[in-house]
């Protein structure tokens, strides 16, 4: 076997993952050496060019290419996200890596952190990036954020933020975890994928070969994860068919999990938008099958329709859910069913947890400003999370699941045999308080009660989002289902009690927040 001619790019990036090739090379036996190539895109870098117009277009892979083509070097080896949808004549893909977290990194300077606010950003704060699919994402979540263009491999963009030129500044977690740069200096967030959805194949390597080096091909067959590679394919199938490279702003990450009856499921996340100005569309699909998913994905995607919606909940001016479907072009409106009513708080019980299901059970608990002890805190979801942070408390435990039962096995398992205290809505579904170990040790604390307040819908109304089992009850006192009507529920409670009342097909959102809310309507268009 000859040695192995590895390709490169020079940056600390590209030489790290050229290396880390050469050393799984090596553990199977084989010899290999580097040679390092210069590529449009490094020397693009130094002008004034948004990475949106040069990533996945191949400015960043054709000399590489060339170089394989011609015979200099045996693999090229890139991060497949930078690779165009289509192959070269002549060349192939012959084997991907196991996938690093597929995760944007946040890194804000110290003193531009704001735990109340989203992503714990400050207020108008000037945010570093170059690619229009993080831009997008993210202004839709902060429009207040100004984004300013990023360019520079990674350790030279880590130093403008270091020198104030940016209050923040967004890269692939994969990167930084990879070059092992120590960002204690900085306050660093992990994106959820599931809330800002990466690249397609966003912390994968890929290996490109010759077609007619069946040695090499043999050689990466032993190299090649066959699971990332299937979830990659489809995530960059939906790239191919909208035409696109990292100028149009797409994200989409596939994972895949085990479901109780041991199948696997394929849950594809996508997020695309018009313009990096503009509202993503974003959208959750599910399959146990995913040979035609990205075709449904984009033929969906294509077909939406601009419907009108009812939200059963009063909304604030920052909410996401309605500036979200305004920008998409529905017509929205929003109003509660029941009226909320505190209730006094007397004292708390002696706990070791307090609990909260709601964002209303966290307002109207520290609305009283009641002698909070020494406790740990727990949050059904992000939002009501986000809502603690504006008490000046972190959440110590954030439910990651629409299945409150889930969530609270998920509890139950680490709170063991504490003491938990729920602040709760008067004759409030006690899920969570019922996956307790000890369901003595679950001690509920109404903190408001819930009065009907019943209106009468439009009849032009396309989709209802029912955010809670009561507001469904409100809803049918002045209501009849219509054909013409979908649901969202809220949550499982919010699903049964749709079912109650006769309605059996409702979509259930993949999260407790606005975003999921987003997906779901999004679903039903």
């Amino acid at each position: 076997m000859r040695t192995i001619i590895i390709g490169t790019r020079g940056s600390e990036l590209a030489l790290w993952q050229a290396n880390y090739t050469k050393s799984l090379l090596e553990q199977k036996g084989f010899s290999a050496e580097l040679k390092i190539i210069s590529t449009q895109g490094d020397r693009t870098q130094q002008w004034n060019t948004s990475f949106e117009k040069l990533e996945g277009k191949g400015f960043f892979t054709k000399e590489l290419e060339e170089a394989l083509l011609n015979k200099e070097i045996d693999v090229a080896v890139h991060s497949h996200k930078d690779l165009p949808t289509e192959s070269p004549e002549g060349l192939m893909i012959a084997g991907v890596s196991d996938r690093e977290d597929p995760s944007e990194l946040l890194l804000i300077r110290k003193e531009s952190v704001n735990e109340k606010q989203k992503f714990n950003l400050k207020k108008n704060a000037v945010l570093g990036t170059s690619s229009a699919r993080r831009k997008a994402q993210f202004k839709a979540f902060r429009q207040d954020v100004e984004m300013r263009d990023l360019r520079g491999n990674v350790p030279t963009r880590i130093n403008k933020l270091r020198e104030k030129q940016y209050d923040a500044i967004m890269l692939a977690a994969a990167g930084v975890e990879r070059l092992k740069i120590n960002l204690d200096e900085f306050h660093a967030e992990i994106l959820d994928p599931r809330e800002l959805v990466p690249a397609p194949a966003q912390g994968v390597l890929a290996w490109q070969i010759r077609e007619n080096d069946a040695e090499m091909e043999k050689v990466f067959a032993q190299l090649n994860n066959e699971d990332i590679l299937l979830q990659i394919s489809l995530e960059r199938k939906v790239l191919n068919l909208f035409d696109g490279g990292c100028q149009l702003p797409l994200g989409a990450w596939c994972e895949t999990e085990m479901n109780d009856e041991d199948r696997k499921v394929f849950r594809l996340w996508v997020s695309k938008a018009a313009g990096w100005d503009k509202q993503p569309v974003q959208l959750v699909f599910e399959t146990f099958f995913p040979g035609d998913l990205p075709e449904k994905v984009v033929e969906h995607i294509n077909g939406i329709q601009k419907q009108n919606v009812f939200v059963t909940k009063n909304f604030r001016d920052h909410h996401y859910l309605p500036n979200a479907l305004r920008q998409l072009g529905f017509t929205v409106s929003g109003q509660s069913l029941i009226e909320l009513k505190e209730i006094a708080i007397a004292e708390i019980p002696a706990c070791d947890w307090i609990f909260f299901s709601s964002k209303n059970a966290v307002d109207f608990f520290f609305k009283q400003n009641p002698k909070v002890p020494d406790v740990k805190f727990g949050c059904i979801s992000k939002q009501t999370a986000m809502e603690l942070r504006q008490y000046n408390k972190r959440a110590d435990f954030i439910g990651q699941s629409t299945d409150t039962k889930l969530i609270g096995k998920q509890f139950s398992a680490l709170a063991g045999n504490a003491k938990v205290v729920f602040p709760i809505a008067k004759e409030s579904m006690q899920s969570v308080q019922n996956q307790l170990t000890k369901k003595e040790n679950a001690i509920n604390l109404p903190v408001y009660q819930t009065l009907k307040h019943a209106v009468t819908v439009s009849d032009d109304t396309n989709i209802l989002v029912f955010t809670s089992p009561s507001n469904v009850d409100a809803f049918f006192e002045k209501n009849k289902w219509k054909p013409g009507f979908k649901a969202v529920a809220m949550g499982d409670a919010t699903g049964r009690a749709l079912e109650r009342k006769g309605v059996k097909k409702y979509e259930l959102p993949k999260s407790f927040d606005d975003l999921g809310l987003l997906r779901a309507v999004l679903m039903l268009s």
